[in-house]
């Protein structure tokens, strides 16, 4: 909703508002400067005194709160103690959440039926490309679509640079204390259903195109 909110913001400014899962892209690849209908929030930096750097407060965007001074979850297996440096807040987050951590929901999640652009310019691996691009908390399931039609008309430069985003985002958010993870788990869990939508919407976007692809067949056999 707040989506469409900012989308008829920019129509009553007489701009053109982005497109969206579902809408044509032009030939050759949507142009990079649309893919963010605002700018996109840094991820959380490390500062001296161990917290978040600003940009990502608490608030309603989804954002997680500054990290403090206390070591990342222990790996999945590992009992957590004190002598290992968490205290009662650490012990009893991970006794709710067993063995989630960061990036677990999104791995269950496939990159089946999301159609990658022919991209004669750049070699990459797509798989791990879109496997990053799914585990963001950071993008919305519009902006992850829209990156993907603007694959084609981005640079070498410009995809190793994002790739390099998405994974600093992932082990940023892997390294937050489990304090977190609760508020995490939520995060994952809506934007893995946003992933689920968007592979959703390119199953009907083709079963659309194979129906007027028919249409113009049989269109040409009648001689119409």
């Amino acid at each position: 909703m707040a989506d469409d909110q900012t989308q008829q913001g920019q129509g009553d400014q007489g701009m053109t508002p982005p497109p969206r899962p579902g809408d044509d892209v032009p030939a050759g690849g949507l142009d990079p400067s649309m893919v963010f209908a605002t700018p996109p929030k840094p991820v959380p930096q490390q500062q001296d005194d161990g917290s978040a750097g600003a940009g990502m407060g608490d608030d309603d965007s989804g954002a997680v709160p500054p990290q403090d001074m206390g070591p990342p979850p222990p790996p999945v297996g590992t009992v957590a103690t004190k002598e290992m440096g968490y205290d009662d807040e650490d012990l009893r987050v991970l006794g709710e959440v067993g063995n989630y951590r960061f990036g677990s929901v999104a791995d269950q999640l496939t990159n089946d039926n999301i159609h990658m652009p022919a991209h004669p310019e750049t070699q990459f691996d797509e798989q791990r490309f879109l496997m990053l691009l799914r585990g963001s908390i950071s993008l919305t399931r519009d902006e992850k679509w829209r990156i993907i039609q603007a694959i084609p008309k981005l640079s070498q430069f410009q995809v190793d640079e994002l790739q390099k985003i998405l994974e600093e985002e992932r082990r940023k958010f892997s390294e937050l204390s489990p304090k977190h993870l609760s508020q995490l788990m939520k995060l994952e869990q809506k934007h893995a259903a946003d992933w689920q939508d968007l592979q959703s919407a390119y199953v009907q976007q083709s079963a659309k195109q194979q129906e007027q692809s028919q249409a113009d067949e049989i269109r040409k056999q009648l001689g119409l």
